[in-house]
């Protein structure tokens, strides 16, 4: 099992608190940090301070030398898809090659009307977010002078430099050039599984069961067949929300606060715990580890693990600790 870092960075955590997550993640040995790519504030106070997420990144990439970064997911919403291209082909110069690209439709409306950011219907966003996979692909890979008509998007003379940093381990296309990994994300549906098929190097189904996701990645591996291409060259990864402490007492202690900094009220908060055991990893390391077994027998090949006490630095330690190569 593979695993990445993954925090909501929406929950008020400035540049300077994100830094020492990922530097924490890297030196814990986290193959990858993830984070989120939200303008609203949540969970918890709506009124926290929020950073755009690429531009976090590309600090980071200065300020790392080993962990991949990626976002999970970008909406299609908030950048067109040409200027969306640049900025993650000129993070990933940054960076060195160690960027992945998430995307997605966009689903939080919170994040677009206080910014005068259009929200349009999903079947118009799952439109663009089409468009802007066709405009990663052709624009990383093709030769020079490529003609596209989208949905919304029209190309004339497709042209980008810099190209991404060629480095092992990259897709590279029949034209010898390579890119970024491209990951698609959501809970599921018909069209994301079709779209993941088509361009994706990675389907993150998103807090999901392990018997819902061994559903769900069937759908997946249809999906590709229905277009000749196999399943086992798309990545099945998760993104699981994860509280972890070293003993009983330990856990109930991260249990309060977790509790606190998501606004669950106290009266509620053993159910609500409760019916995260499903789908979360929680508890010790010899529980986490269980959950992770059975992620791995539902098909999971890579876990974000969706980290909601961000500023605890010595959780992040423990995860590193009780779950990589361990589990």
């Amino acid at each position: 099992m593979r695993f990445a870092l993954m925090i909501e960075a929406q929950q008020g955590l400035s540049y300077e608190d994100q830094l020492a997550i990922v530097l924490r993640a890297e030196a814990a040995g986290f193959e990858s940090f993830f984070r989120s790519d939200h303008y609203a504030s949540f969970p918890g106070p709506a009124d926290g301070a929020t950073t755009d997420a690429w531009t976090v990144l590309a600090g980071l990439a200065r300020e790392t030398r080993r962990i991949s970064l990626g976002v999970l997911v970008s909406p299609v919403t908030f950048r067109h898809p040409g200027s969306f291209v640049k900025v993650v082909t000129t993070v990933d110069e940054m960076s060195g090659g160690r960027i992945e690209v998430g995307v997605g439709a966009g689903w939080n409306e919170a994040d677009h009307g206080p910014l005068g950011l259009a929200f349009p219907e999903i079947r118009e966003r799952a439109d663009l977010m089409e468009d802007q996979l066709e405009l990663l692909h052709k624009l990383w890979t093709e030769p020079d002078g490529w003609r596209y008509q989208g949905h919304q998007v029209t190309v004339e003379g497709g042209f980008l430099r810099p190209k991404p940093i060629d480095v092992p381990g990259r897709p590279r296309a029949d034209t010898g050039a390579v890119r970024p990994r491209i990951i698609v994300g959501g809970e599921g549906s018909p069209r994301s599984y079709r779209m993941a098929a088509k361009y994706a190097d990675e389907f993150n189904l998103t807090s999901s069961s392990p018997d819902r996701a061994a559903e769900r990645y069937e759908l997946l591996d249809e999906a590709c067949r229905a277009i000749g291409r196999p399943p086992a060259t798309i990545t099945h990864s998760t993104m699981a929300g994860v509280m972890l402490g070293r003993d009983a007492s330990d856990v109930g202690r991260r249990r309060t606060v977790l509790l606190e900094a998501l606004g669950v009220d106290a009266a509620g908060g053993s159910a609500w715990y409760e019916a995260r055991k499903a789908r979360w990893i929680l508890g010790t390391p010899d529980e986490a580890r269980a959950m992770v077994r059975r992620f791995a027998e539902a098909g999971v090949e890579r876990i974000m693990l969706q980290d909601f006490l961000p500023w605890d630095l010595d959780m992040i330690d423990l995860l590193a600790e009780a779950l990589i190569d361990q589990a």
